[in-house]
This record gives C-alpha cells, structure tokens and sequence, in this order.
C-alpha cells in the first residue's frame, strides 16, 4: 500500500485553501500549505477587506457634508491618503497572522513558496518535493488586462491600496463590480474619476433596474460616466496619461488608468497537464459536483474553478471537500453547496445588495412572476441635503408565491438583505413578508409594506 507524506496537499491560502487546511486538520489529517504570498489570498490582502475599509473611509466625505443638516456647523477635516494607507497595511497584517496562527494551532504545516503539480500525488515546492493522498487546488484568480495600446501604463486592481501619489485624475476601464466600487471609492476620497464601458449599462447579470438606477446615483455624485466607449490607446506625457477611445476624437488626461475589465483562473505554472487535470478555454479547473477534478485525487474550489468568485462560496465548497475526504464534524450531515439564492453586494455608493434572480431571469425560468417595486428618498436626506434615492425590488413567482429576487441599491444594502437571504432560502412568500411586521423607521421595512405589484405593460397582440 502506497504511503504518503500528508493526507491532504493545499495548493493556496486563501480564503477556501485555509478553511479545508484547518478543518481537516482538525479531523486529524496530515495537512500541508502552500502559499508563495501573503497569507488570507485576494480578499484578504487586496480585495473585500482592504477595499470595505476604504469604502468606509469615503463615505466621510459625504457624511461631513450631510451633517449640516442636522445641527453640525463647521469646516469638514481634510483626507490624509498616507494615514489610510498605513493604517490598512497595519489591519492586513494582523489578519494575515490570525490566519497563519489558525493553520498552525490546527498541526498545519505552512511551505513559503510556489508549488507546481508534478503528477497526481506529488508537489514541488522550492525544488523540495512532497507526496499527498490528496490535493486541493486553491489558488483563486488574477486580474488580467486586454492588449489595448500602452498597456504597460495601467494598474489593476490589486495596486489600487498603495497607490504613489493619490490620483487627482483616475479613469477607470469596465463596468463590473470591481470596476463600479473602485469608481464610487476614488470618487468618495477626492478624486475627479471617469468610468468607461464598452457596454450601454453597468454591472452585466445584475437586474436591469438596479443596473440603470445606481448608474444614476453614481452620476449625480460625480463619477463621469462613459458608456458605449472603449479605449483605443494610452500614452504617457509629461501631463499625465493620454487616453484616446475608440470612434471618437475625445480623450482623457489623467493621473492613473485602472483596468478592472475581468479575472482569470490562476492555473498558469501549476502543472496541471502533467497531473491530469482538465481545464477549460478560460483556465479554469473543471470539476464535479464534490470538486474532484478529472484527476480522481486532485480537488479544486473557489475562483479557480470560476463558478461563483466570492469568498463565502469558496469556504462553503472547501467544506464540502472536507466532509467528502474525512468526515463530517461529529453529530453533522456531510455537507453540500446549493447555489441558489447566494446573496452579494457591491460596494458602491450607495451600496447594491441582491439576492435571487433578475427581473429578465426570472421571466425565463418561472414564466408568470409578479414584480413589486418603490423608489424613494430615504428619511436621513430628508434633512441631509443629499439627493440620493433608494431602489428596493421583490420578484415573486405567481404560481407559487415564492419571493425569488430581492435588489436594493441604498445605504448598508449588504446589511440588510443578508437577512432575507435567509428567509429566501427557506423559501419564504410574499405572504410571509406581507405578514412580517416591520422596524419603523427603516428602510428595510419597505420590503414588507411592498403591497401592489408594478403593473406591466400589455403586450401587443
């Protein structure tokens, strides 16, 4: 019988790498992971973590201005860039070493370095080569960038937390999440930012309402939006970049250009073909519905597999693999990741919560639905002076009285639908939300007192 030097081999420590790592260890697996970066992976070190941080640093601006309103006089305080940055690498920090001290209380043995697949048992990690029964591919994605003329001048993502100087003039290249809340962040601290897209709305999957209407709040507080446009090329000169689009004899002059238009699988260099792993056009590692790959010991899960890149899904696939290789915790049912009724936010200004299907998605998959819908100001810019409006959305299939879509774009819209996330999941109607008394004053009540559905226009016959 073959024997191994671990039990399971993690390949990555982000987020769904570091939860199987420590719950199998914990299970008393043999573990090992390896990480040739930081510990805690995109979220942690350049993505929801350090962009919720600065998300809050920009809504200040605003909540100064909004004050005056309501009593407070004065001068507001001035943004200090340096003093956000060093206090974020501070927090980022720590974390990381919370999550190396979760993995070695656990008996995880932690490799610093880049591992590469040399068949479907073995790993190499700084030239050392490691034997595992299983391994786990969790090496997430990267931002990537289209081969526009000087390429070379922009930054992604990932620089956006350390930028040098800040950028008085920022344009920003796409229309997804990462895109919109970068925009609405820079915009937030002081920066004059133009946002380009190549297609004729924002944020492509989400509802079409919520798409036109943050496009609209984003607008009125100050980002320039450019729809329909994409970039032709991008020089440098002593005044900045020059970006010049395509079809048009406009350009832009700006401090920093940031191209936040897709991520791909980070497979490159790992050695997939030599163990057997099949990937697909885009990189990404193909699996089963418990995340084996087409190699029957390797496993994969989180944006590696390109699924569903957020971070709670990733922890939810790493437990089903762990439950799948070593057992459930004692007293628990092995577990399984549904992926209906997933909720997210976008961290916009104001903020887009959503969870279910869109209005178009749900006309397709449920046929008769009833679309219930209020736009209105919220009672803080009653006095706030702030023109900022709230959008909130339920989409209820007739045949069954499920609520299967609820959108919001507002202030703390994460916060709020969480909550009916849960009772979505539980396949909660509109009877049970009419029923359901609400907190007054809120706005989350609004999605309780939502009474008479939005009539739809007949259809020609």
């Amino acid at each position: 019988m073959q024997t191994f030097d671990y039990d399971l081999f993690v390949v990555g420590g982000g987020s769904g790498g570091v939860r199987a790592a420590r719950m199998a260890a914990q299970r008393g697996a043999r573990v090992a992971l390896a990480e040739v970066s930081d510990m805690g992976g995109t979220c942690v070190n350049v993505g929801c973590i350090p962009k919720k941080l600065y998300s809050y640093a920009a809504h200040y601006a605003e909540a100064f201005e909004e004050s005056h309103g309501f009593g407070w006089v004065g001068e507001a305080p001035t943004f200090d860039w340096k003093t956000l940055k060093t206090n974020r690498a501070r927090e980022i920090s720590r974390l990381n070493g919370i999550y190396v001290q979760l993995l070695e209380s656990a008996g995880v043995r932690i490799i610093k370095g880049r591992a590469r697949l040399l068949d479907a048992h073995t790993i190499e990690v700084n030239s050392e080569r490691f034997t595992a029964k299983n391994i786990l591919v969790a090496t997430g994605g990267t931002a990537t960038v289209p081969a526009v003329e000087g390429r070379e001048h922009v930054v992604t993502s990932d620089h956006m937390f350390d930028l040098e100087p800040f950028p008085k003039r920022l344009l920003v290249v796409g229309g997804g999440y990462i895109a919109c809340e970068f925009a609405s962040i820079f915009n937030g601290l002081g920066a004059q930012v133009t946002q380009i897209h190549r297609r004729d709305m924002l944020l492509t999957g989400f509802d079409n309402d919520v798409r036109g209407f943050i496009a609209s709040e984003m607008s009125k507080t100050g980002v320039n939006l450019q729809l329909k446009t994409e970039v032709e090329s991008i020089t440098k000169t002593a005044d900045g970049l020059v970006v010049k689009v395509k079809d048009q004899s406009a350009s832009f002059t700006v401090d920093t250009v940031l191209y936040a238009t897709g991520r791909i699988p980070n497979t490159s260099g790992l050695g997939l073909e030599a163990a057997g792993v099949a990937v697909d056009a885009a990189g990404a590692i193909q699996v089963d519905e418990h995340y084996r790959s087409s190699a029957p010991s390797i496993y994969a899960v989180g944006d590696v597999t390109a699924r569903m890149q957020l971070t709670p899904v990733a922890l939810g696939e790493a437990m089903v693999v762990v439950d799948q290789l070593f057992g459930p915790a004692a007293g628990k049912k092995p577990r399984s990741m549904s992926y209906d009724f997933i909720p997210t936010a976008v961290f916009t200004h104001p903020n887009i919560g959503t969870v279910g299907y869109s209005e178009a998605d749900a006309r397709q998959k449920f046929g008769g639905i009833s679309v219930y819908r209020s736009d209105f100001k919220a009672l803080k810019h009653t006095l706030s002076g702030s023109t900022e409006r709230t959008l909130m959305k339920l989409l209820v299939e007739d045949a069954t009285d499920r609520v299967v879509g609820l959108h919001m774009v507002g202030a703390d819209a994460g916060e709020i639908v969480q909550g009916f996330a849960v009772a979505m999941k539980a396949g909660a109607t509109k009877a049970i939300f009419d029923s359901t008394i609400g907190i007054h004053p809120t706005m989350a009540e609004e999605f309780v007192t939502m009474r008479e559905p939005v009539k739809q226009p007949v259809k020609p016959l």
